[in-house]
């Protein structure tokens, strides 16, 4: 359990950027999808049943101006990380939910 902070600017106004903290790296990383799920929900109102791929939740992360999350260490510090490896991790928990 790594408490998590993810920070998001969707758009290029500084005034877009917002963070949310999770108790763990895993939440964290759902979280992630959550938000490009909300964006899909919004974007298509009129559609009942939404599904979307993993290339199109990555394309998502790549147009955000800016997705990071910082890690908690056991050092008590905070380990920043990228849009890249937020990707690798979100592929990582999507193989395990998938059971592979």
């Amino acid at each position: 359990m790594s408490h998590t902070i993810l920070l998001v600017q969707p758009g290029s106004r500084p005034e877009t950027r917002t963070y949310s903290d999770y108790e763990s790296l895993e939440e964290c990383m759902e979280g992630v999808c959550k938000i490009f799920e909300e964006h899909l929900k919004r974007t298509n109102p009129n559609t009942p049943s939404i599904t979307y791929d993993i290339s199109q939740l990555f394309d998502f992360i790549d147009e955000l101006t800016d997705l990071s999350c910082l890690v908690s260490q056991k050092n008590r510090h905070y380990a920043p990380h990228n849009k890249d490896w937020i990707k690798e991790q979100i592929y990582i928990m999507l193989r395990k939910q998938a059971g592979k």
